[in-house]
C-alpha cells in the first residue's frame, strides 16, 4: 500500500532538472459533456463524451530564475518532461517499509510564465506553465492513465477505450 512520496525528481528530455521547488501540483482532467434531453429521457443527462478532456495545464515551479526554467520557454518547441516518483509503502503481508515506483510522462507546449519575486535572501519562485497534449501516468512500472490529445489514444489500465472508435473512422 502506497502511503506517501519519499522523493521524486523531474527531468526535461532526459535530463535531471535541479531547479525545482517542493511541489508540483499535479493537472485536472474534467471531461467534455453534452446535454441530453428529449423524449424517452426523464430530464437531463450530462454525457461526457469519451477520451474527451478539456484544456489541461501543469506549472512547473523552480526555485530561481536560471539556465533551466529557459529551456522550457520555447514556444516553437513541444516540451518533454517526467516525473520520477518513489512512494513510500508498506507491505501489507509483514509491514515492512518498501518503496514503488511510480512515474508521469507529460508533453506539451509552453502557454506562460511568471518570474516570481525578488526578496533579498529568498528563492524568487518562478514558474512556467505547459499545456498538456499527452501524459502518462504509471504505478508500480503499471500503465494506468494515458491520453494523446493529437493521436486520438485515451487509455485506463493499459486498455484502449477508442480503439473501436479509431477504427470506424
Amino acid at each position: 500500500m502506497n502511503t506517501k512520496v519519499n522523493l521524486y525528481n523531474g527531468y526535461l528530455d532526459g535530463t535531471k532538472m535541479v531547479g525545482l521547488t517542493d511541489e508540483v501540483s499535479l493537472p485536472d482532467f474534467d471531461a467534455l459533456t453534452e446535454i441530453l434531453s428529449g423524449a424517452g429521457i426523464l430530464g437531463e443527462i450530462d454525457e461526457p463524451t469519451l477520451g474527451h478532456f478539456g484544456a489541461s495545464e501543469i506549472e512547473i515551479p523552480f526555485r530561481m530564475i536560471d539556465d533551466q526554467m529557459f529551456a522550457l520557454m520555447n514556444m516553437k518547441n513541444s516540451i518533454n518532461i517526467t516525473l520520477r516518483i518513489s512512494n513510500q509503502a508498506i507491505e501489507q503481508a509483514n509491514f515492512k517499509t518498501d518503496f514503488m515506483p511510480s512515474r508521469i510522462v507529460i508533453k506539451g507546449k509552453k502557454k506562460g510564465f511568471t518570474m516570481g519575486s525578488l526578496k533579498q535572501g529568498a528563492a524568487t519562485k518562478p514558474s512556467v506553465k505547459l499545456e498538456i497534449l499527452y501524459i502518462l501516468i504509471e504505478v508500480n512500472r503499471k500503465k494506468k492513465f494515458e491520453l494523446d490529445k493529437l493521436n486520438v489514444v485515451y487509455k485506463v489500465n493499459d486498455v484502449d477505450l477508442l480503439q473501436k472508435a479509431r477504427s470506424q473512422c
